[in-house]
Formats: structure tokens, C-alpha cells, sequence
């Protein structure tokens, strides 16, 4: 082999490899972070279920199934898991109803496409897809959803086909560059675009393939087959690979620990069990009744997260454990960095104030710290004096327990 061709051999196995650096654009492309569970339910509701992956459907439509994460996948690829949607009912879609399966991108993600201006990037996305249910599928391309200006969101819709039942197939679409219209979330962490896999519209929602359209109503073309035909029908979706590039390049195998840190960026329950390894960072008694507590996220979240608590807290110093009220209220206070909870409303009866305690719940209680897209402002709310001081303290948590409850002794 000559020189030339050796270095030609090195750039092509560069370019193939993950020393090429990332090229995925999905997080959780192999669905193996399952943060939430593992099965989920969905009807007319959007939900989230595996990481990053949202259940979706418009006017209503209720896409009766049961998504879950599945052992089934292609052999040979290195994979663990696949998505599995099964439908529960027959359901006929019609006017604008549609559902499927989607995940959405962040803004910064996806500037380096160049939408809007003639250098534009074109997209290879590749995907394994089975399912018993044959016939013509599309997926959907749609922009600027999260922008506050219908004018700006386009959408491009392309076919594939399953050929054969039960049986595992690779699909190749290539998605041109939109030279028209650059990305314009509500802010730079914003959703820019999003891809739909549809498994079912209605009339209304049908246009032309292979085009962009400006319009965000918009979601298959009249060949798209009703999935939820039959109660039987099962589809499955694995090996995700959305890459700026005009072929299709080895599926970039990441770890399992950066694939967890990527979706925790937008998502991450802990558990606040009664083990002494799941109790929360420890918590002070701002009065006899309530209790104030902080939390560092894991990574830096998109934005500023909002908290929700499944359970009951108990505030425990030494043998002397107290236990709040259930359905106890709370307020929350976040950066994208860390975040302070208190309690309020008596949650509590005995504590004593400026005192420090160890945070934990029954068996199977959690928390959920949630920063996924909603709407179109994806910028942090301002905080009030005490908030402010909240955040202050939340900051100095993990140095020292005994200055932070020196530090509001002060107060």
C-alpha cells in the first residue's frame, strides 16, 4: 500500500470511529438511560418516556399504546434495547389528528448546521425499525417550534417503507439543509428542531414529501399507514444516528455514563428512600416546622429546572426522626447549576430551628428535577430577596454543613 493510500485508509477510519469526534446528534439514540421506568402508558396526553424520547399526538388524538423499553434488537449491532410502541386499541385518525414518537434538539446543538443561509448542511438520519404492521411510514422534520413566530417554522416530511413483517430493517433518509430560514428558538437553549417517527394522522395533516413547507400543521404524506389499526400491531425503534453528513457512517457507540449525563441535562430522578445511601444533602430548620434544603444537579441543566417530590419527607437528626405531613407544600428556587427547597405551610411539628437534618422518604419515594422544553421561554424567571439568598446558600451546601447553619443563624 502506498503512502498516499495509507493516509487515505487513516482519514476514512478517523472519520468512521468516535476519534472522528461525536456525530449523533440524539442523545439516548441506543434507549438505555430509563430514568423514568421502563413502561409507560399513553392516550391523548404528550408524555415523556425513555430519556429524550417524547409519546406525541395532536387534537386530542388519543394514541391508546403501551410504550416500553424492549430487549428486542437487531443482531450484530452491538445494541441492548429498542423502543416498543404496542397498540392497546383500534383507533382510526382523522381532521388533524396524528400521534408518534419524537425527540427534540437544543439550539446550540444544531447551529453549526447553518440553517438560513446557502451553506445550509444537509442531515443523514439511520434507524432500525420493525414492525408486524408493513406498508409506508414518514418522518417529519419541523423547525423552530420553539419560536414565538409561526412564520418561522418549516417543516419536511420523508417516506420509508417496512417490507417485511417482524423483521429488522435499516433505513437511510437524507434531509436537505432549509437555506431559508435560520434556527430561531425563544433562546440559544431553546428547542430548534424537532423529529417526529409518525405512526398514525389524519387527512388534514397530510402533504407532499420531499419538500419543505412553511407551515408547523403538518405532519405525513396520504400514504402513511394507521398503525393503530389493529390492537395486535407492534413497532419498534433502535439505533438512532442524526449526523451532518451525505452518508451513513458506523453507529457511534457512546457510554452508558455520558449518555446518562447528556439526558440529565433535562431530566434526573434521585431516589430519597429509606436508606442511609439515598438520603438528600442535609437540610436546616428555618422555624419549628418547616425545613429548607439544597441540591447540586448532576451536570448544568438546559435551564432552570422545576422540582416535584413523590412521598413523604422525614427530617432525621441522630434517633430523632420527624415526618411530614403528605401532600405537603413546597417551594423551589433553581439555577441551572443548583437548587433550594423549603417546605412550608407546617410540613413539620418539633423541629428545632437552625438546626441540620438528614432528608429521607419511605421506600420508593423520590424526586424528580425536570428542565425539558415547554413553550417557548426557555429563560429563568427572576427571583425574589429570599430566593436569591436561598441560592446563595445552596451554593455553599456541599463545603460545610456547620457554615452553612452558621450562616443562617445569621439571618
Amino acid at each position: 500500500m502506498t503512502k498516499a493510500a495509507e493516509l487515505a485508509k487513516m482519514g476514512e477510519v478517523l472519520t468512521n470511529s468516535q476519534i472522528g469526534g461525536r456525530r449523533n446528534l440524539f442523545y439516548n439514540p441506543k434507549f438505555d438511560v430509563a430514568q423514568r421506568g421502563t413502561s409507560f402508558s399513553k392516550t391523548t396526553s404528550a408524555i415523556y418516556t425513555l430519556d429524550r424520547w417524547q409519546a406525541t399526538s395532536g387534537s386530542s388524538f388519543n394514541l391508546d399504546t403501551t410504550i416500553t423499553q424492549s430487549t428486542t434488537v437487531p443482531s450484530g449491532q452491538g445494541f441492548k434495547h429498542s423502543l416498543k410502541v404496542e397498540a392497546d386499541s383500534v383507533v382510526t385518525p382523522s381532521g388533524s389528528d396524528n400521534g408518534g414518537i419524537l425527540q427534540k434538539l437544543e439550539q446550540q446543538d444544531v447551529e453549526h448546521l447553518m440553517y438560513g443561509t446557502s451553506d445550509a448542511k444537509n442531515l443523514t438520519l439511520s434507524f432500525w425499525v420493525r414492525s408486524n404492521k408493513t406498508g409506508i411510514y414518514c418522518v417529519q422534520f419541523q423547525t423552530n417550534q420553539g419560536s414565538s413566530t409561526a412564520s418561522e417554522k418549516y417543516l419536511h416530511v420523508k417516506e420509508y417503507t417496512i417490507s417485511s413483517a417482524n423483521t429488522w430493517e435499516k433505513k437511510t433518509l437524507i434531509f436537505p439543509g432549509h437555506t431559508v430560514q435560520a434556527f430561531n428558538a425563544a433562546a440559544s437553549n431553546g428547542e430548534a428542531l424537532r423529529v417526529n417517527w409518525w405512526l398514525a394522522t389524519g387527512s388534514d395533516d397530510h402533504v407532499s414529501a420531499d419538500t419543505w413547507i412553511q407551515s408547523g400543521s403538518f405532519a405525513s404524506t396520504s400514504n402513511q399507514v394507521n398503525f393503530m389499526d389493529s390492537a395486535d400491531n407492534e413497532w419498534y425503534l433502535c439505533g438512532c444516528q442524526l449526523e451532518l453528513s451525505l452518508k451513513v457512517t458506523p453507529f457511534e457507540h457512546r457510554s452508558f455514563g455520558e449518555e446518562l449525563a447528556l439526558c440529565q441535562r433535562y431530566y434526573y430522578r434521585r431516589t430519597i428512600g429509606t436508606s442511609y445511601v439515598d438520603y438528600m444533602p442535609y437540610a436546616i430548620a428555618y422555624g419549628t416546622t418547616d425545613i429548607q434544603g439544597g441540591i447540586f444537579h448532576p451536570v448544568k441543566m438546559r435551564a432552570s429546572p422545576s422540582l416535584v417530590f413523590s412521598g413523604v419527607l422525614r427530617a432525621s437528626q441522630g434517633n430523632a426522626v420527624v415526618t411530614s405531613s403528605s401532600g405537603f407544600g413546597f417551594t423551589s428556587v433553581s439555577t441551572a447549576d443548583s437548587m433550594v427547597f423549603y417546605t412550608h405551610g407546617g410540613a413539620f411539628s418539633g423541629l428545632t430551628q437552625f438546626r441540620g437534618y438528614s432528608i429521607y422518604g419511605n421506600a420508593n419515594d423520590y424526586m424528580e428535577v425536570k428542565s425539558e422544553f415547554s413553550g417557548v421561554s426557555a429563560i429563568p424567571a427572576r427571583m425574589g430577596l429570599r430566593s436569591t439568598y436561598a441560592i446563595a446558600a445552596a451554593r455553599a451546601f456541599s463545603s460545610s454543613r456547620a457554615w452553612l447553619l452558621n450562616r443562617l443563624s445569621q439571618k
